[in-house]
């Protein structure tokens, strides 16, 4: 009898031991797939500083549109063709600007057209590097470039430049020039990074 009492329990115990598995195995499972809002979360609005010029190359996209998405350079009229829109001035404006009258003139094709436009070369704004560097002239400015990225892009410096005294000669507004001084030899060495400036349209970069 006493016997029969002890194989029982075990019994019992083994049955629950094994129902617990049995158990978590049943737990509702989650099906849910991401927020739609996820889709977009890297998406990053472009920024509308920039206003467009003649010969910067455009990426344009219109959703779903692969026929009226170009890539396509600003002509020297400042214009740009494409499928249904036609002729459009995209010289002169940003490119949220040019997205909105691309957009509308769409309007007559198609319900809401999405449109990106991208610019993906600048070709319109210059900078000068003179002095003693490996190939002196005039270079298209993109909307990253440092002095760093300038005196590379130019072959680099002559046997006899003056490393420590290349400067930056900037007009500004009211016509006057200001001259930003890069010390080379300092900044390879790790000391005033912030001396590595973006180069903007106009400027003039001169390596003694």
């Amino acid at each position: 009898m006493r016997f029969g009492r002890e194989h029982s329990m075990r019994l019992g115990l083994l049955l629950l031991l094994f129902s617990v598995p049995l158990y978590g195995q049943t737990a509702p499972q989650s099906n849910s797939s991401p927020e739609p809002q996820a889709k977009g979360a890297a998406n990053q609005p472009h920024n509308d500083s920039y206003v467009i010029g003649n010969d910067d190359k455009l990426d344009i996209n219109v959703w779903k549109e692969t026929e009226v998405s170009k890539v396509i350079p600003v002509r020297s009229d400042g214009k740009i063709s494409l499928p249904l829109v036609g002729e459009i001035q995209a010289s002169g404006r940003t490119p949220l600007q040019l997205e909105q009258a691309i957009a509308e003139k769409l309007k007559a094709f198609m319900t809401d057209p999405q449109v990106t436009v991208i610019v993906e070369q600048v070709n319109s704004k210059k900078y000068n590097i003179l002095g003693e560097i490996g190939r002196p002239g005039s270079y298209s400015l993109t909307l990253s470039t440092t002095i760093m990225d300038a005196i590379a892009a130019a072959g680099g410096f002559r046997d006899f430049a003056k490393r420590s005294n290349v400067y930056i000669l900037r007009t500004n507004a009211d016509g006057t020039q200001t001259r930003i001084n890069f010390n080379y030899k300092e900044f390879i060495k790790g000391k005033h990074l912030e001396q590595n400036v973006k180069i903007e349209p106009q400027d003039t970069i001169i390596v003694p």
